[in-house]
């Protein structure tokens, strides 16, 4: 006879992991299919077993809660690297409408939706380095720490996670700002260049030369500072993780 008690627990240790295989990029995302999800999610949940403590039995309305709370958890860690790698998209985003590659848009493959070639260019570096320097490691571990400090449960909400959720929304706009400030920077100076030139010598046609230097200097930029893209990340990742260790600590 199965013992329905034992799948229970099981299933509780699913749902922090699964959270971490259907957002986190590096680990998982929308584009990987159901089946591996879900493998990968129990090759988790199985390697957690000897660190997670799990409760013998709940009753249903506690049930409920532990679920939610194991959620709200995982999506915590998941949402800190989501947005690491969301701000290097945002960059690319910020950087391709001031060179002018805004005109042509594809679809990106990791969230599905319509960005330029840059800003899908920039999120792959980002990833990319993220799982160069093992930072897929790194979040595995924080996964397997937070079992630690927030066993499964029945817990509370904490003002905090206001704060929390504040920090997670500022990753996003201090990685796009810190990668793209030099090209957006110096392609300025360059449209005021070309400005006060074309006010000086109004018989130069600088509308229809403009956009080639603009596109030139923007691409010679883009050369030199591509691979500060996996640096800048990387070098925010402890901090990154630490906020969203911070964000999961409001649901005690």
């Amino acid at each position: 006879m199965i013992d329905l008690a034992v799948i229970e627990r099981f299933g509780l240790l699913l749902v922090r992991p699964g959270m971490l295989v259907l957002i986190a990029p590096g680990i998982g995302g929308q584009q990987i299919p159901a089946p591996v999800k879900i493998g990968l999610t129990a090759l988790l949940a199985i390697g957690l077993l000897p660190s997670a403590a799990i409760p013998r039995m709940l009753p249903e309305l506690s049930l409920g809660m532990v679920i939610a709370r194991e959620v709200v958890i995982g999506l915590s860690l998941a949402f800190v690297m989501r947005a690491l790698i969301g701000g290097a998209e945002f960059a690319g985003h910020l950087s391709g409408q001031q060179i002018g590659f805004s005109y042509g848009a594809t679809i990106d493959p990791q969230s599905g939706v319509r960005n330029n070639m840059l800003s899908i260019l920039y999120g792959m570096l980002a990833t990319l380095g993220f799982l160069a320097v093992n930072g897929h490691h790194q979040l595995l571990r924080a996964l397997a720490q937070s079992y630690q400090g927030l066993p499964i449960g029945v817990g509370q909400v904490n003002a905090s996670i206001l704060i929390a959720v504040r920090e997670i929304f500022a990753i996003v706009f201090i990685v796009g700002l810190r990668l793209a400030a030099p090209i957006i920077v110096v392609l300025l100076v360059v449209e005021l260049a070309v400005g006060l030139i074309s006010r000086a010598s109004p018989a130069l046609n600088f509308q229809v030369i403009g956009y080639p230097i603009r596109l030139l200097v923007g691409l010679t930029l883009l050369a030199a500072l591509i691979g500060t893209i996996p640096a800048v990340t990387n070098s925010l990742l402890g901090s990154v993780l630490a906020t969203g260790a911070n964000a999961a600590r409001a649901f005690r």
